[in-house]
């Protein structure tokens, strides 16, 4: 993948183990409402923005955000859904993302997908899906091809 998008930065744990094995040139845009440096215990330095990784503090869940950013999330190879998890919040992702216009597959990675609140969203997303649990996460792991 050339671009990735990770919704919910937190700690920075995911944003730099994607950023380690993105190709030459390829580029890590996460989004958090909470700008990086603002949590005690990240594990992201400056350092960490000068290449391939770059951080908003957008709020996704909101249409005018996402026009905000439309060229580029059109444009995703992968987007890695890692954000609060209330049941609610990705319910309003989905609903914004299934307004874009990829231009190729993007591969959409849920985590936490067995997870209480994350069940439902689950089971119920209409699209090509797979549970990858065992070779990823304990909580779950899902692989969504959206097209």
């Amino acid at each position: 993948p050339a671009v990735v998008v990770e919704l919910g930065t937190h700690l920075g744990y995911s944003a730099l183990c994607i950023k380690k094995f993105m190709p030459a040139g390829g580029i890590v845009h996460t989004f958090d409402i909470i700008p990086w440096d603002k949590f005690g215990d990240t594990i992201l330095t400056e350092k960490d923005f000068e290449q391939g990784l770059i951080q908003y503090t957008d709020d996704l869940t909101k249409w005018d955000n996402v026009v905000k950013h439309q060229p580029m999330l059109e444009n995703a190879d992968i987007v890695f859904m890692d954000a609060l998890k209330d049941g609610k919040q990705e319910y309003l992702f989905l609903e914004n993302f299934s307004r874009l216009k990829f231009r190729k597959k993007c591969l959409f990675i849920f985590d936490d997908i067995r997870l209480w609140n994350m069940l439902d969203i689950w089971y119920n997303l209409d699209k090509p899906k797979l549970d990858i649990t065992s070779f990823g996460h304990w909580s779950g792991t899902g692989l969504v091809e959206w097209s």
